[in-house]
């Protein structure tokens, strides 16, 4: 199929840009009305936002990155709407059908648009920004992460820095400038890059959790310094937090309204989220999404809070990563290993890389592979003691969501 040359007719009609994984679609996959009413909605959208940003000066933030796409967005939305009235993707689903409709939810009145742009193919940058065009673009991170289609990480950083190479003068760059592909981003757009990060304009500094488990630091806008607690955990959310104030900067908001509105965003759901068991053990739910820059950023959390007590690890496959499958899960297995987590369990079909890398240095029957969560939970359940922190780890398709929602029964 992909050696097939798409005819032009077809092309045109189901929108020009669009990769061909979203023409050619599986049975169980097809969404409904794809051949008459979402390329009719596509256009619609395309040209009614055009209307929008002309004659009623609608700002579009479009973001983009391997890991905290989403959490950024929604802390990006928080921030602005204490300024005027903003729309933003409302839902995880494909950006390719998400997109339209939430554009469409726009109003004359609407002063600001958050898209969040998800990249799974290559070419579907093309096709946002034939849909939209983004007055100030933002990229979270870049990491290995789809290679299976993407090839690479090259490949992965070709196609999301197409977000800012669109960029006007006029236009601005949030860059991330603790991720290495990033740093190379300044000379590809025209657009004023802003930094955030350790070494950026943007910064946090004394970062701590409180015993609520929230993030608590100092952000830093230039010569300007205001305390914000974050309500979640994890650095790779308070990173996310810098985007979102830079872009609240961009468009005039004040640092105090910055911070309330940090204050006031409420984490997405699966997203390292607290759950205290009748027993005393906690579950650090992060159980939404898998890729390896995430899993390292949730095990280094995890390393953190568990300090002094009994820490497990419970780790569902790591998915579209193509050759570089067991490659990253034993990455993975050997950080764990080093961190000293006291057990592993590694959850579907790619994670026996992970075990078995980390078997290598944990004590003997510490790590243990088996193919589902229910599985999981019968190894599980004899540890949740006092003083045991588990983090559930995991992409959607493994189901660890459903292992989280059964400890969560443990408290009854």
């Amino acid at each position: 199929m992909h050696s097939t040359k798409i005819p032009k007719i077809i092309q045109w009609w189901m929108t020009p840009k669009l990769p061909r994984e979203h023409i050619f679609i599986p049975p169980e996959r097809r969404p409904r009305g794809r051949w008459i009413i979402h390329p009719i909605k596509r256009r619609m959208a395309k040209y009614y936002l055009l209307i929008l940003q002309k004659f009623f000066g609608l700002t579009v933030i479009g973001i983009t990155g391997s890991a905290g796409k989403t959490s950024t967005k929604d802390m990006i939305t928080s921030v602005l709407s204490q300024k005027g009235k903003t729309i933003a993707t409302y839902k995880n689903i494909d950006s390719v059908y998400n997109i339209p409709t939430t554009i469409l939810k726009c109003t004359p009145w609407t002063k600001y648009l958050v898209l969040e742009m998800g990249i799974e193919y290559p070419g579907e940058m093309d096709f946002y920004l034939w849909l939209a065009k983004p007055k100030i673009g933002v990229i979270t991170n870049i990491h290995p992460t789809h290679t299976q289609f993407l090839g690479n990480i090259q490949g992965v950083a070709k196609e999301k820095i197409k977000l800012v190479e669109a960029l006007s003068k006029r236009d601005f760059a949030v860059l991330n400038k603790e991720n290495s592909y990033l740093k190379k981003v300044a000379n590809k757009t025209r657009a004023k890059v802003i930094w955030y990060g350790k070494e950026g304009e943007i910064k946090a500094e004394n970062l701590d959790f409180t015993k609520d488990l929230d993030n608590k630091y100092t952000l830093v806008v230039g010569s300007d310094k205001i305390n914000v607690q974050l309500p979640i955990l994890g650095q790779q959310f308070v990173s996310n937090s810098l985007a979102a104030a830079s872009v609240g900067s961009i468009c005039g908001v004040s640092l105090n309204l910055i911070k309330n509105g940090l204050e006031k965003f409420t984490s997405p759901e699966h997203r390292m989220k607290p759950i205290r068991l009748k027993s005393g053990a906690l579950v650090l739910d992060d159980s939404y999404n898998n890729n390896p820059a995430a899993a390292e950023e949730a095990i280094k959390t995890l390393e953190t809070v568990a300090k002094g007590k009994t820490s497990i690890v419970v780790m569902g496959d790591m998915l579209e990563l193509g050759r570089d499958e067991e490659k990253y899960h034993r990455k993975i297995g050997k950080l764990i290993s080093s961190l000293k987590i006291d057990y592993l369990i590694g959850v579907g079909p790619a994670s026996k890389f992970l075990v078995k890398e980390a078997s290598k240095e944990m004590k003997k029957n510490n790590s243990r592979w088996v193919p589902n969560w229910k599985k999981a939970v019968l190894i599980l359940q004899p540890l949740l003691k006092k003083d045991t922190v588990v983090l559930v780890k995991g992409s959607r398709s493994i189901g660890l969501e459903r292992l989280v929602s059964r400890l969560s029964t443990f408290n009854s």
